[in-house]
């Protein structure tokens, strides 16, 4: 970094150990990722950012280390909720990036009534969600928490899908049922057309999944009211679920899903979100 002002210095080394730190402050289970093997260091690993929040690992990397890259204000928006970072944490980030404070978020998430997790907690013994129309989970019952490790906290059931091995470990399930999956998000995110946070997940996840990137490519569309879902769990084994769709009388597009167990088969219908 040589040419640098004792204040740019200062700043990058700022970016560096403040994204350092709220990366070490997260563990893989609060962002709907299994964790595989031993870990070295504590929180999320770099390439676990860089996946969750849709860019290379390379450009992460420099970004940690405070290099001189390039930096818009939407791919730091998408660092930052990858990170989970608070409003504050937000803006403290992109000034640390040398960028103008951002303007407010709107709320990430609508309210979750009583009455939504009543109808949650009353379909156990089986799993159960509610989901935002960006497929981001809002509550979950105790059923889908053991079972798809689920908190209901800041998780997608898109970057889940095909990021968590709990769902790939399920080989033949998930490449029959991904095309499909990729369809259903395409068909959902054309009854919002104002929604900019559609093509943002879809253009992090281009990047972070060439799979992904090929079947969004050939944009199919489906409807996605019945479905199937394939889990590896690490006592009951593979399990398969029937899963429905239920349409929330709200405005904002939220939709229950509901899920029964059926007998374990190549199950090829619907989509395993």
């Amino acid at each position: 970094m040589t040419g640098l002002t004792t204040t740019e210095r200062y700043r990058r080394d700022q970016l560096r150990d403040f994204l350092r730190s709220r990366r070490e402050r997260l563990r893989p289970e609060d962002v709907g990722i299994t964790a595989v093997g031993r870990r070295r260091t504590p929180g999320l690993r770099r390439q676990e950012v860089a996946l969750l929040a849709g860019v290379g690992l390379s450009w992460y990397t420099w970004l940690e280390q405070g290099r001189d890259i390039r930096v818009s204000p939407e791919v730091l928006d998408a660092v930052a909720s990858a990170l989970r970072l608070s409003e504050p944490e937000r803006t403290h980030l992109h000034l640390l990036a040398g960028l103008n404070p951002p303007r407010p978020l709107a709320p990430h998430h609508p309210d979750v009534t009583v009455e939504l997790r009543r109808l949650l907690d009353g379909w156990s013994p089986h799993p159960a969600m509610l989901q935002d129309r960006r497929w981001n989970v809002l509550a979950v019952n105790d059923a889908a928490r053991v079972l798809f490790g689920l908190d209901g906290t800041d998780q997608n059931c898109l970057v889940a899908f095909f990021a968590d091995s709990r769902y790939r470990s399920v080989r033949d399930h998930w490449a029959s049922v991904a095309p499909r999956v990729v369809a259903a998000f395409r068909a959902d995110s054309a009854r919002f057309p104002d929604d900019a946070g559609f093509r943002h997940l879809a253009e992090q996840l281009c990047l972070a999944s060439p799979e992904f990137a090929q079947m969004w490519g050939r944009h199919d569309v489906v409807e996605a009211v019945q479905m199937t879902k394939a889990v590896r769990h690490a006592e009951a084994g593979d399990i398969v679920f029937d899963a429905t769709a239920l349409a929330v009388a709200d405005p904002a597009g939220l939709r229950l899903m509901v899920y029964a167990p059926v007998r374990a088969r190549a199950a090829r219908r619907g989509c395993g979100a």
